[in-house]
Order: C-alpha cells, then sequence, then structure tokens
C-alpha cells in the first residue's frame, strides 16, 4: 500500500503549484486540508481519520477566508466614466424602440445609442428619461412621460 504521507505531503505540493500558476486563490484552502492530512498520517492515524482532517480542515479554512479573500482579492472593480452615466436624465434624440432597433440619447454632451428598459414601451425624440444601466456601448433606458419642446 502506498504510503499516505508521500501520498498527502504529494498533494500540498501539487495544490501549492495550481496556487501559484492560477490567478486568484482556487487551492490554498485544500492544500492546508493536505498538510492537516499529512501530519495526521506521519502521527499514524487511520486513513479515515487523514480524510476527516483534509475535509474538515478544508471546509472550515474555505468558510472562515473565502468572504475576505473575495473582497481583498478579487473585489478590484475599476468603475470607468460611463458608471457615472446611471440615474442620470438624458433627452431622446432619436426615438427609441426597442422592436425596430432603434433609439438615442443625448447625455453630457454624448450620443449614446439606446433602448428602453421594456420592449413594449416607446420613448418619443424629445422625451426625457433615465438611464437605468449600460449594456456594451448602449444606454438601457426608462422613460418618465416628460417631453422637451
Amino acid at each position: 500500500m502506498i504510503d499516505m504521507a508521500a501520498f498527502w505531503l504529494a498533494a500540498v505540493i501539487v495544490l501549492l503549484v495550481i496556487e501559484g500558476l492560477v490567478p486568484g486563490l482556487v487551492s490554498i484552502w485544500f492544500a492546508l486540508g493536505a498538510l492537516a492530512a499529512f501530519i495526521a498520517a506521519l502521527a499514524h492515524a487511520q486513513l479515515w481519520l487523514q480524510i476527516v482532517w483534509f475535509l474538515l480542515i478544508s471546509v472550515v479554512t474555505l468558510a472562515l477566508t473565502r468572504p475576505l479573500a473575495k473582497k481583498y482579492i478579487n473585489g478590484k472593480v475599476q468603475p470607468t466614466n460611463a458608471d457615472a452615466l446611471i440615474g442620470r436624465e438624458c433627452v431622446v434624440t432619436e426615438d427609441i424602440d426597442n422592436l425596430m432597433g432603434a433609439g438615442q440619447v443625448t447625455v453630457g454632451g454624448m450620443t449614446w445609442t439606446a433602448r428602453s428598459v421594456e420592449d413594449n414601451v416607446r420613448c418619443p425624440k424629445g422625451s426625457v428619461v433615465t438611464v437605468m444601466r449600460i449594456e456594451g456601448v448602449k444606454l438601457i433606458v426608462s422613460a418618465r412621460g416628460e417631453k422637451i419642446n
């Protein structure tokens, strides 16, 4: 039978190599679990206990540290200037009709392609709409019911 201490040590090494090669934290928790199982194997613990230690330590460290790691490592979202448009009011310069695939608005001195939040709502030229979100290069807008002459 394979020496379980050697198996767990190899697992620690492989998992740490994977952690080093892949961006973000993906396998560090399992490497810690394998380390705990390795220590149990050195103490001549039974195989079932080694597996329990591996699973227990992996799950506990994952549950305790994943939210923090996600917040500080993967949470670096760069807002763009376009994000500042969300919630702003703009004027329709070309009738917005989702079924026809047409519509433009002007906001902040720039002209954008626009679509309505709801497919069955048309926004006539000159009406005031509110930017709800951005999808690609299109502003998704909601009608306010006002019209500028």
